[in-house]
């Protein structure tokens, strides 16, 4: 069976070497997408890793990158390769009927969240900005419907409670990689492959985000702005901009947040407007919604490195000074 690989990114390199290793000789071509410096142009949320062109030149594997799958000079690239079975993962496109019909045998898709929970792009960090216990992975066939096909294979791992999309995203590559080979073994066995209808009743949504969603919105409960902080690692990175008197507002990345929140101390203000900024012992302490605080632990003010926020008070004093967007309202 001819196996070619639809995928760019640090998710989709463990599924990658794996099929390599597995179907020694069976993987005849790589789709990738071309290169964006360093994976982040286009606000694309694909890190760069090991690459998955330089993954295939050590195999000896052709690649192609076209802009688009979609167009005809994409196409025909595809149709060179002479696919049986198309395993994608992470690609980036939306696939065509056209580029459908070209495997002889089909398409499946590697994809990362308990379907029909979290269909589009970005379904690792909605599973974390949800506040959801599990996620997985789930292998589907692809259809033209975004991520609507019958579900072939799924998995369930736990959401641990310190993880980002990165780390999460890295623990379900490796998870992808294996069930996709099952997958294919079960193609390369030459019997009808059946899956399993998605409930439709079930869908939910996961679109592409956006850089500006990482600006925190302070008004929400301590909660909601922790997983906040890391559903947007690695990218784009939770921010908000510091406020004070007579100085313009300072951009400043929040990386770590204590997942540990209380009551705010309301004794000196009744009540105190969110973003408001309060000395703690373990960083910085900050008011949010429902009167309640988080004490930041890590930051990266604009055009410097990350530091702790105790580094970061040395320089600025917490009491007073406020956290918002760049204009208050």
């Amino acid at each position: 069976m001819r196996l070619v690989m639809m995928g760019t990114g640090t998710f989709a390199e463990p599924t990658f070497e794996a099929l390599l290793s597995d179907f020694a000789g069976g993987v005849v071509g790589l789709v990738t997408q071309p290169e964006r410096d360093g994976g982040n142009k286009r606000g694309s949320t694909r890190q760069t890793g090991k690459g998955m062109a330089s993954i295939a030149a050590a195999a000896g594997v052709p690649v192609v990158q076209p802009e688009s799958i979609n167009t005809p000079d994409g196409l025909e690239q595809l149709r060179a390769l002479r696919p049986d079975l198309l395993i994608v993962a992470a690609y980036g496109q939306i696939l065509s009927r056209d580029v459908l019909s070209v495997p002889a045998v089909g398409t499946i898709n590697v994809h990362a969240s308990l379907l029909p929970k979290y269909r589009g792009a970005a379904p690792v960090a909605y599973a974390i900005l949800n506040g959801e216990t599990q996620t997985g992975v789930t292998i589907i066939k692809v259809t033209p419907g975004l991520d609507s096909g019958d579900m072939i294979l799924q998995e369930a791992i736990d959401i641990l409670p310190d993880d980002t999309t990165g780390s999460l995203e890295a623990r379900l590559a490796l998870l992808g990689a294996k069930l996709a080979v099952e997958a294919v073994r079960k193609y390369a066995a030459g019997g009808p492959v059946e899956g399993t209808k998605q409930d439709p009743a079930l869908v939910t949504k996961a679109p592409k985000i956006k850089k500006e969603f990482g600006l925190i919105d302070w008004s929400k409960p301590a909660e909601v702005t922790e997983r906040h902080v890391r559903a947007m690692q690695p990218w784009p990175t939770a921010y908000t901009f510091l406020h004070r008197p007579g100085k313009e507002p300072m951009r400043v990345i929040i990386t770590k947040v204590d997942p540990n929140w209380g009551v705010a101390c309301t004794s000196f203000l009744p009540h105190p407007p969110e973003g408001l900024m309060m000395g703690d012992p373990g960083g910085i302490g900050v008011i949010v919604g429902g009167g309640q605080f988080v004490v930041i632990q890590e930051v990266q003010p604009a055009g410097k490195k990350r530091m702790t926020a105790q580094e970061f008070l040395r320089g600025h004093a917490a009491e007073g000074m406020r956290f918002g967007p760049e204009v208050l309202a």
